[in-house]
């Protein structure tokens, strides 16, 4: 079992950055791949990014490509997420998720957060 807590979320200004962060409980967190979703409302959950357990391997959606960065700290059992050069279209809620192997598919997560709200202004 693991249980993931998002945090970071926001308000900040097209342009602008935020980090947001999954601490996860449980001593295999190293174990797992890890990803983070959005959903913005009126539309379906959509993948941003994931890295594999070592952290060698990310994969992100090409609408973050060059403006999101995932990193993970098993050390801490935590996931980042660096977010930059925000646009407005970027507003969502944001999840982190776990699985055994790394994905880009919302079905092939076990474990999810409760999620994290980022609003971005115009």
């Amino acid at each position: 079992q693991v249980q993931l807590v998002e945090s970071g979320g926001g308000l900040v200004q097209a342009g602008g950055s935020l980090r947001l962060s999954c601490a996860a409980s449980g001593r295999t967190f190293s174990s797992y791949a890890m990803g983070w979703f959005r959903q913005a409302p009126g539309k379906e959950r959509e993948f941003v990014a994931a890295i594999s357990w070592s952290g060698g391997s990310t994969y992100y959606a090409d609408s973050v490509k060059g403006r999101f960065t995932i990193s993970r700290d098993n050390a801490k059992n935590t996931v980042y997420l660096q977010m930059n050069s925000l646009k407005p279209e970027d507003t969502a809620v944001y999840y982190c998720a776990a699985a055994l192997s790394v994905a880009t598919l919302g079905y092939e997560y076990d474990y999810w957060g409760q999620g994290t709200q980022v609003t971005v202004s115009s």
